[in-house]
Formats: structure tokens, sequence, C-alpha cells
């Protein structure tokens, strides 16, 4: 009976867990007209031969292309599934992320951050985090922010920072939002007065994006 591709792919799936003389986890087996690719990460040459072998005994394969690479056990971990468990490893780890709230999708290196978060600072430390891993080639952050950006929020945090630092008055700073973008306004009469309301706006939950129109004068 002629086997399908599928049934070629089962079974020399099978054929390299049966085998005692391979780490069968990094390997991966596609089939095309009965030719088997076989690709992925083994940690010898032995077993890079000994998987070659495995599938060549099954019944009805064709042929062999045989694309796995031998990485040695001091060698860097680079594969993609490898880099997103450290990533989740970090993650875990990192207090100042909420794991069970952000996906990882890792693909040739690339990272792609999803989910959603309460706070900005939360996406921010998500993305850093990830980008550390070695093997990694760059970072999508599409971490949502779940909560809208709120004016009296905003406004009693700017007003804290400046209750902080005698003689700043945070009446005349004004604020507007849209969605989660903050819009800051008004005339301060000094540089780190302007500083202080667009970091207060950025420590607002909701916020992922301020634009700061006050005037020094």
């Amino acid at each position: 009976m002629h086997k399908t591709d599928s049934e070629l792919q089962r079974d020399v799936l099978d054929e390299l867990a049966w085998e005692p003389s391979i780490d069968h986890a990094d390997i991966g087996v596609s089939v095309i007209d009965g030719v088997v690719a076989l690709n992925g990460y083994v940690k010898s040459y032995a077993e890079k031969t000994a998987a070659e072998r495995a599938a060549m005994r099954v019944e009805g394969v064709r042929a062999i292309a045989d694309q796995i690479k031998v990485r040695y056990p001091s060698d860097r971990k680079t594969a993609d599934h490898e880099i997103a468990k450290r990533i989740l490893d970090i993650f875990a780890y990192d207090v100042l992320i909420p794991e069970d709230r952000i996906k990882v999708a890792v693909e040739r290196g690339w990272v792609s951050l999803t989910g959603e978060v309460e706070w900005r600072y939360q996406s921010d430390e998500a993305a850093r985090a990830a980008g550390k891993v070695s093997g990694v080639t760059g970072v999508s952050n599409n971490i949502a922010i779940s909560i809208k950006a709120s004016i009296p929020d905003i406004r009693e945090r700017i007003e804290d920072a400046f209750k902080r630092q005698a003689g700043l008055d945070a009446a005349s700073v004004t604020i507007a939002t849209s969605g989660h973008k903050v819009t800051l306004g008004g005339t301060v009469k000094a540089w780190h007065e302007r500083q202080l309301a667009e970091q207060a706006a950025w420590a607002a939950p909701g916020v992922t994006q301020v634009e700061d129109r006050i005037v020094i004068g």
C-alpha cells in the first residue's frame, strides 16, 4: 500500500522517537512526494547520521534531504523555541512583567509580543527583557494598554509631582486626552517643570503617548 506524505511524516517521527541514540526533540520532519527533509538541531554528528539512518529505515521513503545542524552543548542556544522559552523564563522572574497577560512568538529570531497590560512600563519592560536574550534579532512590541488615560488621574499625578518641589504651580498645566494619548499645554516658569509634568503624565495608567506643548515663559 502506497503511503501518503502525511503518513510517511508520522512514521519517520515515530522512528526518530523510538531510536534511543537520538534526542529527537529538536528535529523537524517534512515530506514531499516521498522525499523526507530533516531539519533542526542535534548535539553530535553521530546523532545526525543516526537520524538519517532511522529515516531511511522507514518503508516508503524515497530519498533524504538532511538539513540537520550539529550544535554542541557549549554552543549558544538560538533555536526559535529555545529563545521563546528563555524569554518566558525571564518574564516569570521579572516582577514588573505580568507574564500571564503577554504572549510570545518567535520566528527566525524575531520576537513578537502581544497581549494586554495596564501600564506602559510593563509593555516597555517586556520588550526590553526580550531584546536582551541571545539569538534575538528584533522585537515587535504589539502589547496593548487596557485602561484609557484619565484626566483626573493625570492631573493628580502632576499636582503631586509639583507639590514635592516648592514653588511649582500645577494649575498652569492643561491636560487633554484622546484614548491613550495625552496632550499637555499651558505655561510653566522653567524647563524642569515641563519635564516633571511630562514624566507624571507618562506614569499614569493607560498612557501610551504624550504630546508636550507646554511653553516656558
